[in-house]
């Protein structure tokens, strides 16, 4: 049964069980395609090729970002996907991957369960009927996962292609899955004067260090409890990405304050954060070495304050010092803070835009 984007205001409740409510195919049919020899699970072997097809589609689609292989290898080895069934390499006569694919279910389900479909296909390799072969196979594995939950939640089944490319959305839209919402990406130039945006009264702006490592994750779950599409980040997840290959804590700046704890000890509280990294792939390929701000985010306690600002303006500060050139976020159009806006004032102007396209059960 595939309900609209309403079924999101249930409450659990009122819902049965995912495994009542959706149905799946028993056994998934390997796709066919007279252009590719062999459709198989990935693996670790297959990390090569498949950081050499996303390379290429990364150049098409969005030239001044990449993907990095540590990502890529993330999927291939994550605990919450099983390579071996929620994984599909389509690969050439002479071995070359034409297309993968991963189905992915966020862990942790906290409002909904919600399984990703994520992939591409090589660009030379568009328009041939590929991508329409493995978003089925996507599609009916997607149905799997959320068939064999108990849970009494939401189902969504999501997948974000770029806005030009109009035959993975109209691929997407055929299997039922409806663009509910827009992100765009937004750069600024680092040569460009930096507002001096001091932090308010009782507000400190301070590096990311591992101490407040805790306490900054407590803060983004909080920030984004109310931001379309998110689920709160586990531990593991969010130690993995700090500590990873492109998580830059000397550009990434907190907002704290002094309060007081069990006890009445005193704690230092994270409030707000600004989250950086640098994929220097990145710099390679555009001439241009960037920085981009992964999460930026007030506890809902502290809105209004200004403490976003503060905490951004010390991340531009920051990457200007270390030499960076460009700044790159993403942000969502119809954000209930109205993010666009505040990031339009420090200087940052829209590019390119992602869809959301989901199908909720």
């Amino acid at each position: 049964m595939n309900a609209t984007a309403t079924s999101t205001s249930l409450s659990p409740r009122s819902l049965s069980s995912l495994s009542e409510r959706v149905s799946a195919p028993a056994e998934l049919r390997m796709p066919r395609h007279p252009e590719v020899a062999l459709w198989r699970p990935a693996s670790l072997d297959d990390l090569d090729g498949i950081a050499v097809l996303q390379r290429a589609v990364d150049e098409a689609d969005h030239p001044d970002w990449f993907t990095t292989r540590e990502w890529i290898a993330g999927n291939l080895r994550a605990a919450h996907i099983d390579a071996a069934r929620d994984t599909l390499v389509a690969l050439g006569a002479d071995g070359t991957v034409l297309a993968y694919g991963v189905v992915a279910e966020a862990p942790g389900a906290g409002e909904r369960v919600q399984v990703y479909l994520l992939g591409s296909v090589h660009p030379l390799w568009r328009e041939h009927g590929i991508g329409r072969e493995l978003m089925a196979w996507q599609h009916g594995r997607a149905l799997q996962r959320l068939a064999a939950s108990d849970a009494r939640l939401p189902g969504w089944i999501t997948a974000f292609r770029e806005e030009a490319s109009r035959g993975a959305i109209s691929v997407a839209l055929r299997l039922g899955l409806r663009v509910t919402r827009y992100f765009s990406t937004m750069r600024r130039g680092l040569d460009v004067a930096i507002p001096a945006l001091p932090a308010p009264s009782g507000v400190r702006i301070v590096p990311f260090t591992a101490e407040l490592s805790a306490g900054a994750l407590e803060a983004r779950n909080d920030a984004f409890r109310d931001h379309w599409g998110n689920q709160p980040k586990a531990a593991e997840s969010w130690e993995r990405w700090i500590t990873g290959e492109v998580f830059r804590p000397d550009l990434s700046w907190l907002a704290v304050v002094d309060e007081a704890g069990d006890g009445g000890r005193p704690r230092t509280r994270v409030v707000g954060f600004s989250l950086a990294s640098v994929n220097e792939d990145d710099g390679n390929a555009r001439g241009l070495r960037s920085v981009y701000i992964d999460r930026i985010g007030t506890v809902r306690s502290h809105r209004g304050r200004g403490i976003a600002p503060a905490c951004i303006a010390a991340t531009l500060r920051a990457a200007q010092d270390a030499g960076l050139e460009l700044a790159i976020l993403d942000v969502d159009a119809d954000s209930p803070t109205q993010a666009h806006t505040l990031y339009e004032r420090l200087g940052f102007r829209a590019g390119e835009r992602r869809l959301a396209l989901v199908s909720v059960f």
